[in-house]
């Protein structure tokens, strides 16, 4: 053991020695081929987004579809630039703002359900489209999926229904608001219903339409139970048919409230701020401070698809007709 001892005694002092020797005799060309390597972090790609959260006996999967920037000097309504610009900062964010493109899967232990399926490929390269990539990290396939509820028929919802044409869930059912399938699929409104852009009606074919002529697509009217545990909960504003969906699970619950909010910092404390996308401004402004303050009184489970991924908590009252929105606490342990 003494013998071990001086040897590794020795080499500590001959390592610690050349230490010294490197550190002082260093030139000025080894500092230059070292400090490029320290001073260039190299871009990576964010790992697939996907956040897991237990309701009852359901599985809820938050899945990315990644993030897109939105310039709300340009998008934003009943509001002014420098009214935006204040919530931002207040939110310690600016303009553009970055705005998470959400979809949830809901396992019920019969049944796989998918809120919204993102953007797919019509918002181009880099720009959403990372579902796929989401669900696969979360260890399901497009082919396992039953059931798909549409909040409502917008591009960044429906896109994920189709690529190049084809089904990409080809055994789900698509569940949507009937208003919004007699809106947006009603080939006398394709080029566009009062100053309403035709693109969404023709990206509505592009990618509802194939599940209609499928029949694949079952639109519902009214509050109405879609399964056991499962409801549909109109509320019209944004869109015709934009509706909510509750899911209940052993006295717990979850509202998926898709589009009642679009950007978090500046429409929780101002409901009244609308954005271009509203079919119906004035009514989605309304029905935003009514869900509000319904979910805050209630003390209601919340999940948005535009909500900072994962996109689930609380809705909380503050100040004089404002809103804050309360992230869940981040989980990480084997248990439920």
């Amino acid at each position: 053991m003494r013998v071990n001892s001086f040897f590794v005694s020795s080499a500590l002092a001959v390592s610690i020695a050349l230490v010294g020797v490197f550190s002082s005799g260093a030139d000025a060309a080894t500092e230059a081929q070292v400090a490029p390597a320290l001073a260039g972090a190299q871009v990576r790609a964010q790992a697939p987004g996907v956040y897991r959260y237990r309701v009852g006996d359901f599985q809820v999967t938050a899945l990315s579809d990644g993030t897109v920037p939105q310039d709300l000097h340009a998008l934003l309504t009943n509001t002014t630039p420098a009214e935006t610009d204040g919530l931002l900062k207040n939110a310690f964010l600016s303009n553009p703002a970055e705005v998470s493109i959400n979809a949830f899967l809901i396992d019920t232990g019969s049944r796989l359900v998918l809120v919204d399926t993102g953007s797919g490929a019509l918002f181009g390269p880099g720009k959403g489209g990372k579902l796929l990539g989401s669900l696969k990290a979360a260890g399901y396939a497009p082919e396992q999926i039953n059931d798909i509820l549409l909040t409502h028929i917008h591009t960044d919802h429906s896109g994920g229904l189709v690529s190049e044409g084809q089904l990409v869930f080809p055994k789900a059912t698509v569940h949507v608001g009937k208003p919004d399938v007699d809106l947006f699929l009603d080939p006398a409104n394709i080029h566009g219903v009062n100053g309403y852009d035709k693109r969404y009606f023709e990206e509505a074919v592009k990618t509802v339409g194939p599940y209609v002529k499928a029949g694949k697509v079952v639109p519902f009217n009214g509050v109405t139970e879609l399964f056991p545990g499962v409801k549909a909960i109109p509320t019209p504003g944004h869109t015709p048919g934009h509706s909510f969906y509750r899911f209940e699970s052993k006295g717990e619950s979850i509202e998926f409230i898709g589009d009642i909010v679009h950007v978090a910092s500046v429409q929780f404390p101002k409901p009244k701020i609308t954005i271009v996308y509203d079919v119906a401004p004035k009514e989605a402004a309304a029905q935003r401070e009514k869900q509000f303050a319904s979910a805050a009184s209630q003390r209601e489970l919340v999940a948005g698809a535009h909500l900072p991924f994962p996109g689930l908590g609380h809705i909380r009252a503050e100040g004089e007709g404002g809103f804050t929105f309360v992230p869940v606490d981040y989980r990480d342990r084997d248990q439920p």
